[in-house]
């Protein structure tokens, strides 16, 4: 799959529900908020309000108060506001040595066995993998990546695979309502991956956009890794990291960050 640079910024747009673009391309600095790789966990898994509430508690709850006073019509024009910014990503915030080509592989028999974090890696067939620079992006080191480079085997004090796949309705909803497989039980309040991307892909709204840039549309979800010791398997292929209600966003963001790590962004053409 040939990709082109700006692919990159329309996947993570369509997936955060925002306007997504590399530093360099930015004309000027005004309205323009700087996205780390930290804020896109939190926007991806808990939403765009959940960020501003977290980093900036004081203005955002004044301005949640603004619209319960002044109505409905002001709730609107605020939550417009805060689409219309543009967030801008350092022009090395991609690792292009850890990308993969997974388009035209399919799962088989003969595959060898690997797993991440003692549990089996679904590697994901038919998707290509654009890497994250992650690396000493956070204050716990690397040990939850694992080495680099082919492997088969676990490291220890590495964490295992998961993917999540969701549009902006999916990603502000998704600590506020209880996830239910199927026709099943609903398992409780956090956020939701799985270690197979096709369970990802069936029962997460998954981000498609149609590119601005080639006409071709694609599907796109974030390839992770959870802490297994902050995890819960509530169902086959169903991962869930718990967020109790009444949990303050600075510590929804906290839970998020220390138990779930998006490293790859995967697409596909459909």
């Amino acid at each position: 799959m040939e990709i082109s640079k700006p692919l990159f910024t329309e996947a993570l747009s369509a997936i955060l529900g925002v306007t997504v673009k590399f530093q360099s391309d930015c004309k000027h600095s005004d309205g323009v908020i700087q996205l780390d790789i930290t804020s896109l966990t939190t926007i991806a898994l808990l939403g765009l309000e959940a960020l501003s509430l977290a980093d900036q508690p004081v203005s955002y709850l004044t301005s949640l108060l603004t619209r319960l006073f002044v109505g409905e019509q002001k709730k609107e024009n605020t939550s417009a506001s805060l689409r219309d910014a543009v967030f801008a990503i350092p022009d090395d915030f991609f690792d292009p040595k850890f990308d993969f080509d997974f388009t035209d592989m399919r799962e088989s028999g003969s595959d060898p066995a690997c797993t991440r974090g003692d549990e089996p890696y679904k590697r994901p067939y038919g998707w290509m993998r654009f890497a994250l620079k992650v690396r000493d992006k956070y204050p716990d080191g690397n040990g939850w990546l694992g080495p680099d480079g082919w492997r088969s085997r676990s490291e220890p004090g590495e964490w295992p695979v998961s993917y999540h796949g969701t549009g902006l309705k999916g990603a502000e909803g998704i600590v506020q309502t209880h996830f239910r497989a199927g026709g099943g039980q609903a398992y409780g309040r956090g956020v939701y991956s799985s270690p197979d991307i096709n369970m990802a892909e069936m029962y997460a709204e998954v981000g498609k956009f149609k590119s601005q840039k080639n006409g071709k549309t694609y599907r796109v979800i974030m390839q992770n890794r959870v802490n297994p010791k902050k995890r819960e398997i509530v169902d086959k292929d169903i991962w869930l990291v718990p967020i109790p209600e009444g949990t303050s966003a600075a510590k929804e963001k906290e839970i998020v960050e220390s138990s779930i790590r998006p490293y790859g962004l995967l697409l596909k053409e459909v």
